[in-house]
């Protein structure tokens, strides 16, 4: 049974949404501040966390910077704030999707299922990928660049991964979208700019001029096939 982690300091909001989520047999624990899940995130690990943002105290994003130090939970923020500056703001922490607080309980649904498989073991042939000096091992579920392992979040390592198996290989906005579950989701071509940009960050040596993952104009991104060798 998969443990879903529900952060919000609305006793009403947590009520309603961890019986929900109970009647679709995932096990809920809940914490009505950001102190308080970090504690319960080490106790029981989740496999999923919902995280609000307007919270006293420790708030979402002060909540997800500390979390994001250690800790591989698919995070979902969900949230009433619709500004585009906080949505990126939770991408650029770590989060891996964000949804606007909405009775669309099948949507929420949804992207809880799509979020989990995403963090589920992968199931390609293949268990370790080589590109230049970028390692992908996908048992261990780590990347390393020049023997430094780095910390990528399910959403950034997932990415990586689609892009250096095929090298050479466009891959359009659209199916990068599909592939990581975000394709319904609202503000989808930021979603996907945060994500690459948050990713050069981590693998490039000069991310404003990137090595790796090159730009495709108007079509989408792939792993440059000049630097590229999979094993």
């Amino acid at each position: 049974m998969k443990t879903i982690l529900l952060i919000d300091d609305q006793a009403n909001v947590r009520r309603f949404l961890g019986d929900f989520l109970r009647q679709e047999g995932y096990h809920v624990v809940e914490a009505e501040s950001g102190r308080q899940a970090l504690l319960l995130a080490q106790q029981e690990p989740p496999d999923l966390i919902l995280l609000d943002i307007m919270m006293p105290g420790m708030d979402g994003f002060t909540f997800l910077r500390t979390y994001r130090q250690g800790g591989t939970a698919q995070i979902l923020i969900l949230s009433a704030k619709q500004d585009e500056a906080d949505i990126v703001l939770g991408l650029e922490l770590g989060a891996d999707d964000f949804m606007i607080k909405s009775p669309r309980m099948r949507e929420l649904l949804a992207r809880v299922r799509v979020l989990l498989r995403r963090g589920e073991a992968p199931t390609q042939t293949n268990a370790m990928v080589r590109a230049a000096d970028i390692v992908v091992d996908r048992q261990l579920h780590r990347v390393t660049v020049a023997d430094r392992v780095i910390t990528m979040t399910p959403s950034e390592f997932a990415l990586l991964d689609l892009l250096i198996s095929a090298p050479g290989r466009v891959f359009t906005r659209q199916h990068i979208l599909n592939y990581l579950g975000d394709g319904a989701s609202e503000n989808v071509e930021r979603t996907i700019n945060v994500h690459i940009y948050n990713l050069r960050q981590k693998i490039e040596p000069d991310p404003s001029s990137p090595r790796y993952i090159e730009t495709v104009f108007g079509i989408g991104y792939r792993f440059r096939p000049d630097e590229s060798e999979v094993a």
